[in-house]
């Protein structure tokens, strides 16, 4: 503000710098206003529809127990130790479980230490008993939605300040013309004494 106050009577202004001056104090209005807003407006939608996925996911998934029938052989030696670690502390093994509608159910299921036959484990399953991961719960969709939130802001003052740039970069190039236009005009001997009198 202190900027464009002085700049409003100063007979050296040229429209650019006005111009520069108000894509300034705008792009700071709408980082400070606009951003938090479009972050807020973000993560609350996003928290809304991760909501809903959580209600769904938690009506639609039950919590079963399986019981291990035969342990399967252990997978060949992954020679990367990123993923061998993951891969040694599960083994596969086929497991018998009842289905929420009273069926019954088998599959090749990874578990830890249980895997010994008749050893029992909890899974998550669909309606018809078909293995699915464990549902979403409040905490996690809080999270994603902080997140998207985050995400959003970042996105929107990135997009703020990107704009700002390339609207003061066109304004430099229009500086820089109407200088060269000016220094034209004045021709070759400006500023050697005598010359034009």
């Amino acid at each position: 503000m202190t900027g464009l106050r002085r700049w409003r009577g100063n007979p050296l202004r040229r429209p650019t710098d006005l111009a520069e001056a108000w894509t300034a104090l705008g792009a700071a209005v709408l980082i400070a206003l606009g951003v938090p807003l479009c972050g807020l407006m973000a993560g609350l939608l996003v928290h809304e529809n991760m909501a809903r996925a959580v209600l769904e996911q938690q009506h639609q998934r039950t919590l079963v127990t399986a019981t291990v029938v035969r342990a399967l052989p252990h997978p060949p030696v992954d020679s990367d130790p990123e993923t061998s670690t993951a891969r040694d502390a599960h083994r596969p093994v086929i497991a018998g479980w009842t289905a929420p509608d009273g069926t019954l159910r088998s599959g090749t299921v990874l578990v830890g230490k249980e895997h010994a036959p008749g050893n029992r484990f909890r899974i998550w399953t669909d309606s018809r008993g078909r293995i699915v991961q464990r549902p979403l719960d409040s905490t996690t969709a809080a999270s994603h939605a902080a997140l998207a939130g985050t995400g959003a802001g970042a996105a929107a003052g990135a997009l703020v300040e990107g704009a700002r740039r390339l609207v003061v970069w066109r304004l430099m190039v229009r500086r820089y013309e109407q200088w060269d236009r000016e220094w034209e005009e004045e021709g070759q001997d400006w500023g050697r004494t005598g010359t034009g009198s």
